[in-house]
C-alpha cells in the first residue's frame, strides 16, 4: 500500500483545521473588540485563552502548509476600551 495516497487527504484536512483555528481567533478578537469578554473571563484567564488561540492559528497555519490568512490590521481608532 503506497504511503502517497494519504498525503493530499491529509493536507485537505490540515487546511479544514487551520481554517477553523482561524475562525476561532476571529471571534476571540471580535470578543476583545466588544467587550463582551469581561462576561466570561477574568483579564489574566482571557489574555491565556488568546495566546493559546493565536498559537493554535499559527500550528494549523504551518501544517495546512504556511498558507497564511491576510487579515487587515487593526488601527487605533478601531479599539475601543472594554468597559
Amino acid at each position: 500500500m503506497p504511503a502517497v495516497q494519504g498525503g493530499p487527504r491529509l493536507d485537505v484536512i490540515a487546511r479544514q483545521w487551520h481554517d477553523l483555528a482561524e475562525r476561532r481567533l476571529a471571534y476571540f478578537i471580535e470578543l476583545y473588540r466588544s467587550g463582551r469578554w469581561t462576561h466570561y473571563y477574568t483579564q489574566e484567564r482571557f489574555a491565556v485563552r488568546m495566546l493559546d488561540v493565536i498559537k493554535a492559528a499559527k500550528v494549523w497555519g504551518e501544517l495546512a502548509g504556511g498558507r497564511r490568512v491576510q487579515r487587515p490590521m487593526a488601527r487605533d481608532d478601531d479599539l475601543r476600551p472594554a468597559a
